[in-house]
């Protein structure tokens, strides 16, 4: 049975591990590419019919159009697309004469975008890589880091980011990102419970799940932790920081990372900005 074979858990672990850390505290290192779970989030990505890990096809579709009128961007203007995924956005620019590179860390969503474009003869360029480590200078008209992506990083990361992002751009160019509010985490909540399965999202095999989550409230940063149990007793722990923005908190940081702020929208699709926001989509310019 199931549960005989999750017997003699190493529960002075599980309790520490279930301890409040630290802010950004890291869990399993680049989970998003590990083979087993970079499937289940690339089917996610490409399901058209919920928002969980993109958004649906006419939210896209709809983005990219604003974007490219904010931005100023025409045929053939070159466009950085950070964290691209699956290449949801970047197979949409694209299709509208832009030249677009997109950069991910996962192989899988990267491998399918790829196929994507050469089956749909996009003009995209594809890297597998960290974008903490991305080194390019004066390349590019415009970026973009879209569906919370600044979010999960730690301050050293995001500052690092944002100087990587400063340098390649061309002088006068744009980027564009959004963020959640402390409105959005009070909808979504923070999660506490457990399950077992013989396969779901973490493991292909039988596996315990212990979901938790944690609110810095002072800090607008919460976490979702799940610790993942094994029948061989291996114990793995996940965790998703989120870092919430209010306007002035996400302007300020841009600012002093370089960026003037051109404008603040409810979203990247033009909606415009309202105080309750679960979203805050932001322009800027170098």
């Amino acid at each position: 049975m199931l549960e005989d074979k999750f017997k003699f858990l190493d529960l002075e672990q599980i309790i520490q591990l279930q301890s409040k850390p630290e802010p950004f505290t890291p869990g399993e290192p680049l989970f998003w590419d590990d083979p087993y779970i970079s499937q289940q989030m690339l089917s996610a990505h490409i399901n058209p019919n919920n928002d969980l890990a993109s958004r649906r096809p006419e939210k896209i579709e709809r983005s990219v159009n604003w974007l490219i009128s904010q931005m100023n961007l025409y045929q053939n203007s070159k466009l950085l697309d950070l964290g691209c995924g699956p290449g949801l956005y970047a197979a949409q620019f694209a299709k509208k004469g832009i030249q677009v590179t997109g950069v991910d860390y996962s192989r899988r969503s990267i491998d399918y975008a790829r196929q994507v474009a050469q089956e749909e003869n996009l003009n995209i360029t594809y890297h597998y890589q960290n974008y903490l480590t991305f080194d390019e200078r004066e390349q590019y008209d415009a970026a973009v880091l879209i569906y919370g992506d600044f979010c999960p990083l730690s301050p050293s990361q995001r500052s690092q980011l944002l100087k990587n992002i400063k340098q390649a751009l061309k002088p006068g160019g744009y980027f564009a990102l959004d963020v959640t509010t402390p409105h959005h985490r009070k909808k979504y909540g923070v999660k506490n419970g457990w399950y077992a399965t013989d396969k779901g999202f973490w493991k292909p095999g039988p596996h315990l799940v212990l979901d938790e989550g944690f609110d810095y409230p002072d800090q607008d940063i919460f976490l979702d932790q799940s610790i993942v149990v094994e029948p061989n007793h291996k114990i793995s722990v996940y965790r998703n920081w989120f870092q919430d923005y209010t306007k002035e908190r996400i302007t300020k940081e841009l600012a002093a990372g370089g960026f003037q702020v051109e404008g603040v929208w409810s979203d990247l699709m033009g909606t415009p900005y309202a105080e309750d926001t679960d979203w805050i989509g932001v322009v800027t310019r170098i």
